[in-house]
């Protein structure tokens, strides 16, 4: 929830049972912090930085939710059209996870080749892998499913044998509003990455639904925007 997703809201939201959250996404070259600003000049929310203020905010944002919450992950989702600057914010203090975005659907990012346009890209098990190789934290890439032209499967399985730690799946099914429910549980089938699960959860019984597939983990956006949760996560 790029725009959403800072530690106040953050630090709001992790009583509710979280032990993990994820700050951003955060644009950190000059080309995608361009298409942030364009988003933003459209009336759509998103984080804008320059790019000598990118790394420091980050930090901050980092201990502010350390200093309240020690015990819980804090991962970063950053979109950037080569891997140094992502290798870069891996080296945060206290950062837990960088994600990799390949994920975000925004024209503005996509006409750039970042965000879910990445998947396309012929050298993108080098870009995870030099990202895997020298992080100073664990590794994360987010995609999302049914991409046209592209096979959720393979993509993950690329993203497996790259080196990343996790796989945040956003199991969209763009045909009805619900998750992908067999395409996500023959992804956890299929790999030995430890798999999120995400979309469509605004209920225990579709969170017991995504374990039921495989997922090492679940991730919740819309269901919290509030800034509340309806449902208790409590058991999982």
């Amino acid at each position: 929830m790029a725009g959403i997703t800072d530690a106040e809201f953050l630090n709001k939201v992790i009583p509710y049972g979280f032990d993990a959250v994820t700050l951003g996404g955060y644009s950190l070259d000059e080309k995608t912090i361009e298409a942030s600003q364009k988003i933003i000049e459209r009336g759509r929310k998103e984080f804008h930085f320059e790019l000598e203020e990118i790394i420091p905010h980050m930090e901050s944002e980092v201990n502010k939710i350390k200093e309240i919450h020690p015990d819980v992950s804090v991962s970063a989702n950053v979109r950037s059209i080569n891997p140094e600057p992502i290798i870069e914010a891996s080296k945060i203090k206290n950062l837990d996870i960088i994600e990799l975005n390949c994920h975000c659907r925004q024209e503005e990012i996509t006409s750039i080749g970042c965000g879910q346009e990445m998947l396309k890209r012929t050298d993108l098990a080098d870009f995870i892998s030099q990202i895997a190789d020298n992080a100073e934290s664990e590794v994360s890439v987010k995609i999302r499913a049914n991409v046209g032209g592209i096979d959720t499967l393979e993509i993950a399985k690329t993203i497996e044998d790259a080196g990343a730690d996790y796989l945040h799946l956003d199991a969209m099914d763009p045909n009805v509003f619900d998750a992908d429910w067999k395409l996500l549980e023959n992804v956890c089938k299929n790999t030995d990455i430890r798999v999120i699960g995400n979309n469509s959860i605004d209920s225990a019984d579709k969170i017991k639904k995504m374990y039921l597939c495989g997922v090492y983990g679940f991730s919740i956006a819309r269901a919290i925007i509030s800034g509340t949760l309806n449902f208790d996560i409590s058991n999982f």
